[in-house]
């Protein structure tokens, strides 16, 4: 069964053969979807040649010309013209485009023609992406699609980049590895021009990246800091679900949950639904408190939304690594370490859209940016050294990390690019005790890879580190941060996509640009803290989300139906290790995973996850059966708006 397409859209040059790559994109199967919806809008050149050929599925496109300049947006809700006017006009450049773009919120793909030249760009935070290919007759082609490049000239797969994703997580710069071979990704915070042909010239210049974003500094008190995040978070509330009469929200209980179930409340729709999975787990307090939120949420007012809380319970929750065949329904850009827990996310949302949503809002992204990571004291310790070794000193008796080897990875002056060329070794991974203040984490390769495939995952990481790998940030901390939000977006694609497959736009605020900016520009010793918990979240939300509940503290982990899912569904990973793919593309031993598949509580998987293997397993199941016949279809002439 072929994968369906995420929407997507493609923008192609102004010339007969970019004409011609119109005619070849694949078509989504809507009629899998829930309503089948779907549907081509077409922006044209001036020419009347396709320049923009979107099909969305829920995402909206708004677009419009002024002579030659044109700009499209595409992003969760219609834009309306008199807003495309404003930032459009005037900005004679793309800087002074992006100071206009800057005041928007929500999550959007901007594409813009502007003195003789197309730009296109995702978000800062990485969750709208941009990819482009050479085309054998038409030159460059962008996309937001990495599958849709490849289809279009036939790329074959990268068994680096597909090595490399066995890996729990990868970081920057390896991260933008993709899949297909010929195909590139932009960075997040860079964009990607397209300089059209000179005049009597066959082909035009190849395209360029250029740096659009940069990270606010760090210089708001916690107040001030607050008020700025707690607009952001209602701004990109509103532009997602603003006007909408049905909408749900997943509310776990906790805090991130929580404060996006009190902003879309003030968004007012006529109808609100709460979803909480039950946990399994008698010592989880999930449950409590979220049904403490619906008590506050109702109050006893009669002008709130009408509000219904749905709990879902635990013996109905599937565990992890349930229904795994069911990832075919799905073509992700990549393999998502998230994907053995789909079908529980698909229960969730399948509910959700039940209730009559029509949109729903979830709290990913919350933890990336509010907890606060260890290697942040890094950057305070430079300006700040007693104020870094005091909050570190609370961290350190928190997590058990001895003084010496605290004080030796707090005093260490590694590069970026050695730091990395050192990323993943065969050593057993680093116990819970091992301080955490590098660029990042070391990985483990696990004992079922193959040599071809450790050396395939070290060679990347020893290639990128040679090239003399630029950090995303000069600063440690801010580089880990940045890196730790851009890669929960991509994460939170896998729900995007089976929203899709419901027919239910998924959104998380959180990963809103404007959220990611509010959040860093808070000075670190006031934004994180090893004694609150959240403290500029819970400021934040501080009038509009009860006192009571941003007094919560703890949160709940569900380790435990992970490791019942590996004996639960032993069967089903034993049949997915029978015929492996990833085995035929010599990356893991079959044989040792069939036995780790009959032994679900092996020590080797205690101390080894297995799901990302297994989401590379399902993904390439799915990648190499994504079109088994090539589909056509002619290209009309720009939509109406």
């Amino acid at each position: 069964m072929p994968g369906l397409l995420r929407d997507y859209f493609v923008v192609l040059p102004d010339s007969v053969a970019g004409h011609a790559v119109a005619g070849q994109l694949p078509v989504p199967d809507t009629t899998r979807t829930a309503g089948g919806a779907g549907g081509t809008v077409t922006v044209a050149h001036p020419s009347g040649r396709p320049w923009v050929v979107a099909r969305p599925l829920v995402r909206k496109v708004s677009h419009l010309r002024r002579g030659d300049d044109a700009l499209v947006l595409i992003g969760p809700d219609r834009v309306p013209e008199a807003v495309l006017a404003g930032l459009l006009e005037g900005a004679r450049d793309r800087a002074g485009l992006e100071r206009r773009l800057a005041r928007l919120p929500g999550l959007h793909h901007v594409i813009a023609h502007l003195s003789g030249e197309t730009w296109i760009r995702g978000t800062a935070s990485g969750l709208r992406r941009i990819y482009h290919v050479r085309h054998a007759e038409a030159g460059a082609v962008a996309s937001d699609r990495p599958a849709v490049l490849a289809h279009l000239t036939g790329a074959p797969l990268d068994d680096g980049a597909l090595a490399l994703r066995m890996l729990d997580f990868l970081p920057h710069p390896l991260s933008r590895r993709v899949l297909w071979r010929g195909v590139h990704e932009t960075g997040a915070g860079y964009g990607l021009a397209l300089p059209v042909a000179a005049p009597g010239t066959a082909a035009a210049p190849g395209p360029r990246e250029y740096r659009w974003w940069e990270p606010p500094p760090p210089e708001l008190c916690l107040t001030d800091g607050a008020r700025r995040l707690g607009d952001a978070v209602a701004a990109s509330v509103r532009a997602h679900i603003g006007g909408l009469d049905r909408i749900s929200c997943e509310l776990s209980g906790g805090l991130d949950s929580t404060a996006l179930t009190f902003a879309a409340r003030a968004t007012a729709p006529a109808e609100l639904s709460l979803l909480t999975v039950a946990a399994r787990d008698r010592y989880s307090e999930d449950e409590t408190w979220a049904r403490r939120a619906v008590e506050a949420a109702q109050g006893g007012q009669t002008d709130t939304p009408a509000l219904a809380h749905h709990i879902i319970p635990a013996d109905q929750a599937p565990y992890f690594y349930a229904d795994l065949t069911a990832t075919a329904a799905e073509l992700n850009d990549e393999p998502l370490p998230v994907a053995p827990g789909r079908a529980r996310a698909h229960l969730l949302l399948s509910r959700a859209h039940a209730t009559g949503s029509r949109y729903h809002l979830t709290g990913y992204g919350g933890d990336e940016l509010f907890l606060g990571l260890p290697h942040a004291y890094q950057d305070l310790f430079h300006g700040n050294p007693l104020t870094a070794w005091n909050h570190l000193s609370g961290l350190r008796h928190q997590l058990g990390w001895p003084l010496l080897p605290t004080l030796k990875a707090l005093l260490n002056r590694s590069t970026f690019p050695h730091w990395l060329a050192g990323a993943v070794t065969t050593e057993p991974q680093p116990v819970t005790r091992t301080p955490l203040l590098s660029w990042g984490v070391r990985q483990s390769l696990r004992p079922w890879f193959t040599d071809h495939a450790n050396a395939l995952i070290t060679e990347e990481f020893r290639a990128a580190a040679a090239g003399q790998a630029e950090p995303i940030d000069r600063r440690r901390g801010r580089h880990v941060d940045i890196d730790a939000v851009r890669m929960g977006a991509r994460h939170f694609q896998a729900m995007e996509d089976i929203g899709m497959t419901i027919g239910l736009p998924v959104a998380a605020p959180f990963y809103d640009d404007r959220v990611l900016e509010a959040t860093l520009a808070v000075r670190l010793e006031e934004r994180i803290s090893p004694w609150r918990y959240k403290p500029l979240l819970v400021e934040a939300m501080r009038g509009v989300v009860p006192d009571a509940l941003l007094a919560r503290t703890t949160k709940d982990h569900m380790s435990s139906d992970e490791h019942q899912g590996l004996r639960e569904h032993a069967p089903d990973l034993a049949d997915l290790w029978t015929g492996s793919r990833l085995a035929e593309h010599g990356l893991v031993d079959a044989r040792h995973l069939l036995r780790l598949a009959a032994e679900p509580f092996s020590p080797v998987l205690v101390e080894h996850s297995i799901s990302s293997t297994v989401a590379g397993e399902t993904w390439l199941r799915t990648a190499e059966n994504a079109w088994p016949t090539p589909d056509r279809t002619p290209t009309t002439s720009e939509a109406s708006r």
